[in-house]
């Protein structure tokens, strides 16, 4: 489990994250969401002991990072694939981390084959590495010594779409067997796939947080496209109801939930050949919860270079 405590972090006035808690929990891949300079990249670096934290704490199953024994072994991390020693080959980078694990290299024959990185590949330098083979060989050296923990920044760069949706499925069976993901991006749409929770985050403060349902419900206004063998009549029901109605292709949007649509329809003998709920989906939330944060909206003089994430 990962909690994360009133952390903040300033560098001079400049405030990167600002009183952030939230709590990561075992069997589940949580969504560390937002724009880029948004602060997820420096809550993370807290996390792993890389960026002392102004005020608050982040521990992981309890323990501060710098406690942990043979971290690696516990917390798998990957903050930047492009951060690999460009004169090594794959495999001396991985069987480099095995050393100073204490793991057989055996481990490092079977995260290879993992990530799908072959005997060619793996002896190739990684200054000739594409950036997506750089991911794979970065979640290869995060999942090296078989942690209970994943922290991954952005680990979708680079990757094509297969490359994508094979990272979906080996994240998703990782917490299906009790692991703990925390996986951050700034692609909400991706990450709508895979996460079983989600903190979306805005110029370092946590704007909403909770699973997919739960925020669009709680932020998003109830609304449903529905279509039938009689749109007048059905848009007459519901008007009389005090709902409002709008023509929408060749159906209705409906500013009511789902089920109360199909109810009012299924009372008056009206066949439904389309009903659905209309929010228009996570993106759409966090760009109206931080309208007032993003970056193309605001100067981002006096930030320190570095200091965003």
């Amino acid at each position: 489990m990962i909690k994360v405590e009133r952390l903040t972090k300033t560098y001079g006035g400049f405030t990167a994250v600002d009183d952030v808690s939230f709590v990561c929990q075992p069997g589940r891949v949580t969504g560390f969401l937002g724009p880029n300079g948004a602060g997820k990249t420096t809550t993370m670096r807290v996390m792993v002991g890389l960026t002392p934290a102004t005020r608050g704490e982040v521990t992981i199953g309890g323990h501060h990072f710098r406690s942990i024994p043979n971290p690696g072994r516990h917390v798998g991390v990957l903050l930047d694939a492009s951060a690999q020693h460009a004169g090594r080959n794959g495999r001396e980078v991985l069987s480099l981390g095995a050393r100073t694990m204490g793991l057989p290299d055996s481990r490092v024959d079977e995260m290879l084959a993992l990530v799908s990185l072959s005997d060619d590949e793996a002896k190739r330098r990684v200054r000739n590495y594409s950036l997506g083979m750089r991911q794979r060989l970065g979640i290869a050296h995060a999942l090296l010594g078989d942690p209970s923990v994943l922290i991954l920044d952005e680990p979708a760069n680079g990757l094509d779409p297969a490359g994508i949706r094979w990272m979906r499925g080996l994240l998703k069976s990782y917490a299906d067997r009790g692991g703990t993901v925390l996986l951050s991006s700034h692609l909400l749409n991706e990450v709508e796939l895979i996460a079983d929770e989600m903190i979306l985050i805005g110029r370092g403060k946590i704007v909403a947080q909770g699973d997919k349902q739960t925020l669009l419900a709680q932020h998003g206004p109830a609304a449903t496209f529905v279509t039938s063998l009689e749109n007048d009549r059905l848009a007459g029901v519901l008007r009389d109801r005090g709902v409002a109605v709008a023509p929408a292709g060749t159906g209705l949007r409906v500013e009511a939930a789902p089920v109360d649509v199909g109810r009012a329809a299924a009372e008056n003998t009206i066949v439904l050949t389309d009903l659905r709920a209309a929010q228009e989906g996570l993106e759409d939330l966090f760009l109206a919860l931080t309208s007032d944060t993003q970056r193309d909206a605001r100067s981002e003089a006096g930030a320190p270079e570095g200091a965003s994430a």
